[in-house]
């Protein structure tokens, strides 16, 4: 770590959750990047979900000064960035993807906005690194959080929402202590495309702490490296049927009002504009009506399923 003092008093713990070696090289960049803006109170800590040859490798392969330790909760990315702020010790946790990385800066405007004891937690702009060098031209900018980025009907910078990206966010130690972290029950395990456990812990956190606000903080940037496969059709529709799955799975533990507050919105505004904004380009119009139709129909499926007798998911 470097010893640059950071420009504000807020001491950050860096979260960095990983399990698949294929990664590597973007674990290191992601590392790399919280290394060149960390001060001396704050710490690296890097999670490796149950893959023992990728635990060896990273604790020989970084510096002493940041942790690499296994994910000692259930296997996930739920377990691992519980296991992560296990290990912390300062008040503001950072988590970063393992294949994002932090823009200049990115970790001096997130203790800055610490500095306001009203927030709880924010949210960072997330921009794709596509590894084609673009998104291709039948991708919907609605649908960017299928590969984990901003999209289309964000609020802006500063304003509030309901939960964060995963792939920056940053949220007070004690806050997620009361909550007892992240649900086993949501969230990605190896590369199933499920989501959700962050949108769990933002409507948890404003059930808990009702005075305090979980903010977007654009300044609080990273880059998100986007791979060939996911640029593809075939994961498209897949991410979008096991949103909608994951959806139904938080349907039943938070509510329907809490699961789908922003999606209201998202389906009666953003996506009907969108329709009409790509309706000279009729692949991205057939793109946006196919991932909502795969979403919706993964919502049904999780929502039929969890009324099994004998299924809980």
């Amino acid at each position: 770590m470097t010893e640059t003092a950071p420009l504000t008093a807020t001491r950050l713990s860096i979260v960095v959750c990983c399990y698949t070696a294929a990664r590597r090289a973007q674990v290191l960049r992601a590392v790399d990047s919280a290394q060149q803006q960390t001060g001396a109170a704050d710490e690296i800590i890097v999670v490796v979900d149950h893959n023992d040859a990728l635990l060896e490798d990273l604790s020989e392969e970084l510096p002493s000064l940041i942790t690499v330790t296994p994910n000692t909760a259930e296997r996930g990315l739920s377990g691992a960035r519980n296991t992560g702020v296990g290990r912390a010790v300062n008040e503001v946790v950072v988590f970063l993807d393992d294949d994002a990385a932090l823009t200049a800066g990115a970790l001096d405007a997130a203790r800055k906005a610490f500095d306001d004891g009203s927030v709880v937690a924010i949210g960072g702009a997330v921009e794709p690194d596509w590894q084609l060098g673009a998104a291709p031209d039948w991708f919907p900018a609605e649908f960017g959080w299928v590969v984990g980025c901003d999209y289309r009907g964000l609020p802006g910078g500063g304003e509030q929402i309901r939960n964060p990206i995963g792939a920056a966010m940053a949220v007070r130690r004690n806050a997620l202590d009361r909550i007892n972290g992240f649900s086993s029950r949501l969230g990605r395990v190896a590369d199933l495309p499920a989501g959700c456990e962050e949108t769990l812990m933002g409507v948890q956190l404003r059930a808990a702490f009702p005075g305090r606000r979980i903010i977007r903080h654009t300044a609080f940037r990273v880059c998100h490296h986007v791979p060939s496969d996911r640029a593809t059709l075939r994961y498209f529709t897949r991410r979008c049927y096991q949103e909608g799955r994951s959806k139904a799975s938080l349907t039943r533990i938070a509510g329907r009002h809490d699961a789908l507050s922003s999606e209201r919105s998202y389906t009666t505004r953003i996506l009907p504009s969108g329709v009409w904004q790509a309706r000279r380009n009729p692949p991205r119009v057939l793109a946006i009506i196919t991932g909502f139709l795969c979403t919706t129909t993964g919502y049904v499926t999780g929502l039929v399923q969890t009324i099994r007798p004998g299924r809980d998911r």
